[in-house]
């Protein structure tokens, strides 16, 4: 004798609805046996169908209730993900009013009448800066939207960083945005701390790039005897920018001394020394 293959599918509103037979059946075979007697045929109908639409509503509720708890964690999870950046614009230009006394996350709006083509470029990127004299032998010159006002709401934003022969951008971080540099001249020794504490970094060259992590801090150093200089790009508007020799050393309020000196390892003098060395110039 063949035995019969199985013709019921797994999957598919048949599948779902047996499912949902189930329990119907049990309430029919439990009402019946604690009635003891048997219902005439159209009683008996009646009560099947009667039973099994109420237990296929409270089934077809529940199943709602359940996919709808699983679409709004997903609407959730996808807000999260969406708000780790700068937030999409939801206009054509929102020009930045930097005049403006009201304070929102970013800038509001300049009147749409009084936009004109100067909102949205520059030439501050145009010119070397002069990185001999300053503390750490470079210089980093903005395009963000405190000078480009027409960058408001775009989410990116350039900086040109020039170095002295010997010069140093420091260990900073920028808390708001991933940073890319392309070399336009020299050498530079690159670099990025992980979370970890473990050191990513190379030599790159004119006409290279390196990326910067989000968040990480990082360095460029000019080894060699020739000035270098790099255009950087970032994710964000304005992606913030804390250097940690001045962070811990130049802040104001000042860091307490015996913070730093726990920090460090090192005695007050020392850290009187170095915060005398990075104070500003007068």
């Amino acid at each position: 004798m063949v035995a019969m293959k199985e013709v019921i599918p797994r999957t598919g509103p048949f599948f779902v609805s047996a499912f949902r037979l189930i329990p119907a059946g049990f309430l029919l075979i439990g009402f019946a046996a604690s009635r003891g007697r048997q219902f005439p045929s159209g009683l008996n109908a009646w009560l099947s169908i009667s039973l099994f639409a109420l237990v296929d509503a409270a089934c077809f509720q529940l199943t709602m209730k359940f996919i709808g708890s699983v679409l709004a964690m997903t609407f959730a999870l996808v807000l999260a993900s969406t708000s780790a950046s700068d937030p999409d614009a939801l206009q054509d230009l929102c020009v930045a009013d930097t005049a403006s006394g009201v304070k929102v996350n970013g800038f509001t709006c300049k009147d749409a009448a009084k936009v004109n083509a100067s909102d949205f470029s520059s030439n501050i990127l145009a010119k070397p800066g002069v990185a001999a004299n300053t503390t750490f032998g470079s210089i980093v010159t903005g395009a963000n939207v405190e000078k480009i006002p027409g960058l408001n709401t775009l989410g990116v934003s350039l900086s040109r960083i020039d170095y002295a022969p010997g010069g140093l951008n420091p260990p900073h971080t920028h808390p708001r945005a991933t940073e890319i540099v392309f070399v336009l001249e020299g050498q530079l020794d690159v670099g990025f701390i992980t979370t970890s504490n473990v050191l990513i970094s190379k030599t790159i060259y004119k006409g290279e790039i390196f990326v910067f992590p989000k968040g990480l801090v990082h360095f460029q150093k000019n080894n060699a005897n020739e000035p270098a200089a790099v255009i950087s790009a970032f994710n964000s508007q304005l992606p913030g920018t804390q250097s940690i020799p001045l962070t811990l050393f130049a802040a104001t309020p000042p860091v307490p001394d015996n913070v730093l000196t726990k920090a460090f390892q090192v005695g007050t003098k020392e850290i009187e020394k170095i915060k005398s060395r990075l104070a500003p110039k007068k």
